[in-house]
């Protein structure tokens, strides 16, 4: 299982910083590829076992692990017919999944994008250790995403320039240009796409005004300061916005007015290509171009799901509930699992809802 947020220790360690340190280019677009981020391996886990490895989605008692556990063995036959093979197997698998659904959108001629992985150890960022993972994690979604699109010409927006400014220097190999969401001119005039990394509430003026500039609104601000001499159809041109984990609604504030607005003007002109959310009983999936899931406990199987719905858009708490209530009457489950699924879905995931 991968660590939680509270462990002393990352699934990705500030290891892989420092060794990044020793790299030099002096590009921040230089087209070398850089190795390949991967998490631990972690012994002793079933094959094709679900999110269990994600960190604990409720509490409750670990699945006790034999030293000589053998990996499940899938026929390649039955492989196909597994309910829940569209699943990522761990977090890495999740990011890779998420880079693959997004390059798809983009080359499908998609310009607003949203992935989001809400899993408790990328919500709660307050833990030690928390922050470094979770732009370990960014820096294999960019790299999985040139890797699929073949686009060099990739621009990563930072919440803050500090963020910005040291990961630029520690990843002196990255195939993507940096910036943070208060510079001057966080996008160049040569960029093709702008991935920002977990833009959060505080910066949402930012974060808009960008969204108007790459959609070619010549009336934004951060444009109409611009000297050049590129013709304005250069600097007017389309280009791709992916927010990547993004924390736009905070949950402090509740969800009044100014919520309510965000996501009737602006987030609803997004697409969420990407989203995995464990529940304490299953799972809500989708992987563009696929249709959203819900996925709940195979009570036969640790650690393995079975379809309960797929729906051509995002179900919201009272679907859910209905479809796990559903799923308890003709599985004849304890009423009190649903409503202990329910519970955390509402209260840990409320302000995430509908983005």
């Amino acid at each position: 299982m991968f660590s939680s947020p509270s462990s002393s220790s990352s699934s990705l360690s500030l290891a892989y910083f420092n060794h990044h340190n020793h790299h030099h280019l002096s590009s921040s677009y230089s087209r070398t590829r850089s190795p390949s981020v991967r998490l631990p391996a972690r012994a002793g886990v079933p094959a094709r076992a679900k999110f269990d490895k994600f960190a604990d989605a409720t509490p409750g008692p670990p699945v006790a692990e034999s030293q000589n556990q053998q990996p499940e063995e899938v026929p390649e036959d039955d492989e196909e017919e597994e309910q829940d093979s569209d699943l990522p197997t761990d977090l890495e698998d999740a990011i890779r999944q998420s880079s693959r659904a997004s390059a798809a959108f983009v080359s499908s001629g998609g310009m607003r994008a949203i992935v989001e992985l809400l899993i408790p150890q990328l919500q709660f960022l307050d833990a030690e250790g928390a922050q470094a993972e979770l732009w370990s994690l960014s820096r294999i979604f960019l790299d999985s995403f040139i890797e699929e699109t073949g686009i060099e010409r990739i621009r990563a927006i930072f919440p803050d320039a500090g963020a910005a400014a040291l990961l630029k220097y520690q990843w002196k190999d990255a195939s993507f240009g940096f910036s943070s969401l208060s510079d001057r001119k966080p996008v160049q005039d040569e960029d093709e796409v702008v991935v920002m990394i977990v833009p959060d509430y505080q910066m949402l003026e930012y974060v808009e005004r960008i969204a108007s500039q790459l959609l070619g609104d010549s009336t934004c601000p951060a444009v109409l300061t611009v000297t050049t001499t590129k013709s304005l159809s250069q600097i007017f041109r389309p280009r791709p916005l992916i927010m990547w984990n993004p924390r736009l609604v905070s949950e402090d504030v509740g969800v009044g007015f100014n919520v309510r607005k965000l996501r009737k003007y602006f987030l609803s002109t997004f697409t969420t290509v990407y989203s995995m959310r464990p529940l304490p009983t299953g799972a809500v999936f989708r992987c563009y171009p696929g249709m959203w899931k819900v996925f709940y406990d195979d009570t036969n199987r640790p650690n393995r799901y079975l379809l309960a719905k797929e729906q051509p858009s995002r179900p919201d708490a009272t679907e859910i509930e209905l479809i796990f209530g559903d799923v308890a009457e003709e599985s004849e489950q304890p009423p009190n699992l649903l409503a202990r699924a329910i519970g955390m879905f509402s209260s840990v995931n409320r302000f995430m809802k509908s983005l």
